[in-house]
This record gives C-alpha cells, structure tokens and sequence, in this order.
C-alpha cells in the first residue's frame, strides 16, 4: 500500500489549460488537451514507494455509457501517444499549475456528453524510450532499498482502465460546439497497488472523472492542533469527499499535508465538497477526525484544528475482520475489496480516512481474496483475506464551512463505526464484482480507546 495517505492520488486531465488560447472548430466539435496531476501523497513521510512509473499508450472517451471495448465510437484524445508512449512517475512533483505531464496537443471532438473514458496502458513488454524501469514499461521503485519491481497489469493495456458514468461527476463529461473544458480523470494511486502474497506487484486502479476550470480550481487550508496551535508533529491526510447515490460521503481525493499543516486540493472538479481531516501524532496519538461540510471548490478551510486524547493509548480503535468470495456456483473465486470505515455524525455518513500509520499507508484499505494458506484458513468453498484497521476511537468534530472561519462542535463520545466492503471487478477500472457488490458491517461501537473490535465476516458471493 503507498505510504502515508492515499496509496496515491493521480489526475489524468483532459483539459485545455488556457482560456485566452484561440482555437479554429468546426460545426458541432469542441477541443481538449490531455494532461497528468498528481498530490503525491505516497512518497511521505515513510511510503514504501519512492517512484510508480506507468507508460501510458492512449486515453478515449465514448458517450455510451454500455458501450463495449470493441464497440464503435471511442474517440482518441491523445492519438500521438500510440506511436511514443509515454512513461510518467505518479509520485513526481508537479509544477506551478497542478500539473505532472502533458499528454498530448489539443484535440477536437464531436460535442456531446461523454459518458466512459478508458485510459490505455503499455504492455510491460513495450519498448520505452529512457525507461526508468528497466526491462519493464510499468513498475514501483521501492523506498527502502530503491529496487524496481514490475507493476503486473491485466486488460489495462489490451483494452484500457476504464472510468464509467457512475464514477464521473455529474454522470458524464458535457460538452458543448465550440467549449473548450477541462476534464479531471483523478488515478488514486494509494488505493490502487496491490501488493501479492507472493511479493509481487499489481495494479488494482481505482479512477474518477470530472471536469475542472482553470481559475478557481481548488480547495486549500491549514491544519493545526488545536491544543497547541501549531502544526501537528506527525502526519495529517486531509480528503474531500461528496455523497453517492446511497446518500454515504465517499472520498474523492485525499492529500498529505505540509509539514506547517498547509494543503491544497488542485485541480479540482468544480462543485461543493465536505472535507475530512485526520492525523497521527509523532507521539503515535490519532486525532479525532475533523469535518468541514459545504466546502465550494475555490474556497479555504481557513484553520482547522485536530484533537487527540492525552493518552496515544486510548486514541485508536483497531477493527478486525475476514472478507470472504465465492462465485454463484458456491466455489471459491478471487475478489478485489475495498475496505472503507463508515461514521454517522448528525444524520449524515461520512468515510473516515484511515490515519496514517506504519502498517496503514492508503486513505482506505485494498484486499485481494485468496485461497487457504496457514495463516489463514478460508471458510469452506471460499477464497478469504483477513484485515486489520486502525481507526480513530474519538468520534468526528464537525462544523458547517463559513467565509469567517469553521467552528468545530465536538462531540466527546467514542466512534461508533460500520465497515465498509466494495467489491470490484479485477483491473476493471471500477466496474461492480458480487451480488450484492456492497456489503457493510453493523454498527461497531468502540468500547475504549485502544480497544480491539471483532468485525463480523463480510461474506461476497455471486462474484465472477
């Protein structure tokens, strides 16, 4: 998993970054530009990966939302890359515009309301100019001994990652005669490494879309302790987050903080976002979360202050569990889960990032089901992963965003959390794995601070 917060948050953009550029369009046609962002948050303070270099072949868009890898329809938006493709680091540092790469001149398409974008990835047989990997078109450099490791692939570069409707804002990518947009394709790179039980690497990716302006763009703040009034001496992961179509905030983004507590969420598509701010001290305390509601897209926090109880013992809560996969035939099958924690705070259900810890890298926890080792025995007809989470034990702090500041109401009561499974489709992009592909624990009330909480097993089937 990459290091402290979010296995690694990327952006593909397809974007035209200058409003002042004079563009020539046809009757109907519009223009974009492919471009890469990335907060980098894996890399810090202690991530186990210094690089993750992807070499990227092509990035199409189609406006059936049912349309299928050979069906007509899909428009290129980096047509050049096929002949050069091109290999970036997800962990290298942007520029001044938010932006790692540009992937290709801009590019006309016909107006309409793009509904799947799919991003191809070369082979790792694929010849790279300058390859950083080595023998391989795609692979993680490791931290701790700076070894790279092949990141293994499976339809991404045959078919492309693709990104449905459900997971592009506002349903699909708008887009009149003669715009000119920006669309955000955001890669979540921490939550999208999967490390095997055999050592291996593999990409799991996990990708959002929506469009961006290029003013107003992002979201920013200052995170503080709010005992001390200085920054917190450890590490704070910060996420923005809006609701889904079950009403659940689910995160969107999610960035490290600086070392003086500054953040800042850019680009970002343009809408209103909650934002949820957890942190471990250097002490090993975890903060209770903190949650700013109604946050607009060109606005800041302003300050936003962390609590952590005195004692880092009675601070966390560790869940434990067993998710377990068979298909529709009751036979074991492997199954990729995203584990998530799942609070209600005043009516509303919000996920709390996981803090940063030395086992827990990613702002939610990603699983693959595998067969009976002796570690773990798997229930009959079925394949399992056992999982270990460290959550806050202190329930969330929230206040409603205002232009003055945000005043946090505590509410000094110990978590009660549900545990979160989201089963996908290996290396699809997103697409839904089981029936149902959502399963969530009842509600787990933390005892005390430090305790250990039996999850019930969170049991898919139906899977492929």
């Amino acid at each position: 998993m990459a290091a402290a917060g979010t296995l690694l948050i990327i952006g593909l953009i397809v974007a035209a970054c200058s409003s002042s550029t004079t563009t020539t369009t046809t009757s109907g046609m519009a223009t974009v530009t492919t471009v890469l962002t990335d907060p980098a948050t894996c890399q810090a303070p202690s991530g186990p990966f210094s690089h993750v270099y992807v070499t990227i072949t092509d990035v199409q868009a189609n406006v059936s939302s049912s349309a299928g890898t050979s069906d007509s329809g899909w428009v290129d938006l980096t047509p050049n890359l096929s002949k050069s493709p091109q290999q970036i680091d997800l962990l290298g540092q942007a520029n001044n515009q938010c932006f790692l790469a540009t992937l290709g001149d801009a590019q006309q398409l016909q107006a309409g309301n793009y509904q799947q974008i799919r991003i191809i990835l070369a082979s790792n047989t694929t010849s790279v100019s300058n390859n950083a990997c080595g023998s391989s078109a795609n692979c993680v450099v490791l931290s701790s001994d700076n070894s790279a490791h092949e990141l293994l692939l499976s339809s991404e570069a045959q078919t492309g990652i693709k990104i449905p409707s459900g997971q592009i804002a506002a349903g699909g990518f708008n887009i009149a005669a003669g715009q000119t947009k920006d669309l955000d394709i955001d890669f979540s790179t921490c939550e999208s490494i999967v490390e095997e039980g055999n050592g291996q690497f593999r990409l799991k990716p996990v990708l959002h879309a929506g469009e961006v302006s290029t003013t107003s763009t992002s979201i920013n703040g200052k995170v503080l302790d709010g005992v001390t009034g200085n920054p917190v001496s450890g590490t704070v992961i910060v996420a923005v987050e809006q609701k889904d179509a079950t009403g659940v905030d689910r995160i969107q983004r999610s960035v490290l903080a600086g070392s003086d507590g500054s953040f800042v969420f850019c680009p970002l598509p343009m809408g209103t976002y909650d934002v949820v701010v957890v942190g471990t001290r250097s002490d090993g305390s975890i903060y209770e979360p903190s949650i700013i509601t109604g946050v607009s897209v060109g606005a800041t926090t302003g300050t936003v202050d962390l609590f952590a109880p005195s004692s880092a013992a009675l601070s966390f809560a560790a869940l434990t569990g067993t998710v377990t996969s068979q298909n529709a035939s009751n036979a074991a099958t492997i199954a990729d889960v995203d584990l998530s924690v799942l609070e209600t705070v005043n009516a509303l259900t919000y996920t709390i990032p996981l803090p940063p810890t030395t086992k827990q890298n990613s702002v939610t926890l990603s699983l693959e089901t595998g067969a009976s080792t002796t570690a773990l025995v798997c229930p009959a007809g079925t394949d399992c992963a056992a999982y270990s989470i460290t959550a806050p034990a202190g329930s969330g702090n929230v206040g409603a965003w205002s232009a003055s500041g945000t005043a946090l109401t505590a509410n000094n009561t110990l978590a009660l959390y549900k545990v979160d499974a989201l089963a996908f489709v290996q290396s699809s992009g997103g697409a839904a794995d089981c029936s149902p592909s959502e399963l969530t624990s009842t509600g787990l009330p933390i005892p005390a601070g430090g305790a250990t909480v039996n999850v019930p097993t969170l049991a898919f089937t139906g899977c492929q």
